[in-house]
């Protein structure tokens, strides 16, 4: 069996010339920033900071949050590497095609797969759930959530989804400029949220800077790094007592907080619909991490300066609205529900379209069904697009899926680690292709991305990864059962078609 079997770049571009498969390119370098910004700033930059300076790090979450965002910015700079010399739809899932092989692609497709599903899923469940908040907040008396009889169900993720899918079915420029506009409000409220913020400062909040580690069962609220399914990885194998703070603190809130640096995927999953590629795609990703690793850590420095961290680690879900009661300023939960609100609905149509492009990919490469990458005359894949949204409307509607947020972690951190081994394979294997963006210190650097990124996959918990491997054995059993015998290179139809292009070439 040929299981490591390898689309030529050639092949892969080829593609994306398909009749009646093609995307169309219309966005811009600034569309690919406020993209990511839109994926990576939801609520997260108003509540995973004070939990991870909580219950992991104390003011130290500054670090941890500086360790994700290198991290998480290293990967990125792998991804615009990839997409500057391979700007086609599918992002990590592409780019290990072309490197490593059909098994890790379909690994790695999978695992995208989860994540987006996941978070798409999660974070339409809580925009319900924080739009009740700031309805409440604001004295409305309204409700999204419906009961009939025994059965209850929240409207709101299929609103939410369905509008953006909407949007999305009749063009990504249409879908990037609403959220783009969405997106710069999101931002004016992050930084004026902060700059009210810091005349709350205290210098001796941010003492002791790193707190000494002690038993994570000694803090009040901290259940959830304790117990042998919540302890991580790496703590568990070595046998160690789960802990909290000090060093290792630093690095477990590293792991959590990188869940607000999740989204570079996604914009590279729209390579093939962006102008000029080789020059926007690197320019778009660049800015748009810039941005976010400035805003986060703002809002931690923020957040701890406030209020002590042992304050926080007293509440049941400490956020930077907790810390604003805390010092008796009640009115910013209003502007923060709002920009809550505003954030996550940013986050789903990114996150729709994400799902979409990969599944899209996998499809036309023949490992999944091809009829689900069929594209329509506004040159998107409407039918696939509507498909995604119903799935994505209906878990989040009707399933408690807060605890499967983990997997979106596991699922991104996977794909950072292949897609950074794979720079130096690429480099020896294909050294004649224009790179428009070369990541440096190759294939050193991009080693240790890949090394980094597995550590803070081993920092996960325990529960964490024994769910990631059952996702693998599922989708391990449908690509020996459909995938493998389906998938377009190893029937020779990829090499037929790139003949077919040449051939064309060469006569047009």
């Amino acid at each position: 069996m040929q299981l490591f079997r390898t689309k030529s770049v050639e092949q892969t571009i080829a593609e994306t010339g398909e009749e009646g498969r093609k995307l169309k390119r219309n966005l811009t370098w600034w569309d690919l920033s406020i993209m990511g910004v839109a994926v990576a700033v939801g609520a997260g930059i108003f509540s995973v900071g004070a939990q991870a300076a909580a219950f992991h790090a104390g003011p130290a979450v500054i670090i941890s949050f500086l360790i994700a965002g290198v991290v998480c910015g290293a990967a990125v700079m792998c991804y615009a590497e990839f997409a500057s010399m391979i700007p086609v739809a599918g992002s990590a899932y592409t780019f290990t095609y072309t490197t490593v092989g059909e098994l890790m692609a379909w690994i790695i497709g999978w695992d995208l797969i989860l994540e987006m599903l996941m978070a798409g899923s999660v974070i339409s469940k809580y925009w319900g759930v924080y739009l009740n908040d700031f309805m409440r907040l604001m004295g409305w008396n309204a409700n999204t959530n419906l009961t009939f009889g025994s059965f209850h169900i929240d409207v709101a993720p299929i609103i939410i989804v369905a509008f953006f899918t909407t949007l999305l079915v009749f063009g990504t420029k249409i879908g990037a400029r609403v959220d783009g506009a969405m997106t710069v409000l999101k931002i004016a409220i992050v930084f004026f949220v902060v700059i009210v913020g810091f005349f709350y400062v205290k210098a001796s909040n941010f003492t002791p800077f790193i707190p000494p580690a002690e038993p994570a069962s000694s803090v009040q609220s901290s259940t959830a790094v304790s117990g042998v399914m919540g302890q991580p990885l790496w703590q568990w194998a070595t046998g160690m007592v789960p802990s909290i703070y000090g060093v290792p603190g630093i690095l477990s809130g590293a792991a959590l907080v990188f869940f607000a640096f999740i989204g570079f995927d996604v914009v590279a999953t729209a390579s093939e619909e962006t102008k000029d590629p080789h020059k926007n795609v690197p320019l778009g990703i660049g800015v748009g991490m810039a941005l976010i690793i400035i805003m986060y850590m703002l809002v931690a420095i923020v957040t701890t300066g406030m209020v002590s961290y042992k304050e926080l680690a007293q509440q049941d879900s400490p956020s930077l609205a907790t810390a604003f009661e805390l010092v008796g300023a009640n009115w910013a939960a209003k502007i923060i529900s709002f920009g809550i609100v505003l954030g996550l609905a940013t986050v789903v149509m990114v996150l729709l379209l994400g799902l979409t492009r990969i599944v899209f990919a996998m499809s036309r490469d023949g490992l999944l069904p091809r009829s689900l990458s069929k594209t329509g005359k506004h040159g998107t894949p409407a039918g696939l697009q509507i498909a995604v949204g119903v799935v994505v409307a209906l878990v989040a509607a009707l399933f408690d899926i807060g605890v499967l947020s983990d997997m979106v972690n596991i699922g991104t951190l996977s794909a950072f680690t292949l897609v950074a081994i794979s720079i130096p394979i690429m480099r020896k294997k294909r050294p004649d292709l224009p790179r428009a963006f070369k990541i440096p210190g190759n294939p050193w650097v991009p080693i240790l991305i890949g090394l980094a990124n597995l550590w803070l996959m081993l920092n996960l918990t325990v529960l964490t990864w024994i769910r990631f491997v059952v996702w693998l054995v599922v989708g391990f059993a449908i690509y020996f059962g459909y995938g493998y015998r389906h998938a377009r290179l190893g029937t020779g139809e990829l090499s037929e078609e790139l003949s077919a292009e040449t051939d064309k070439a060469i006569n047009g």
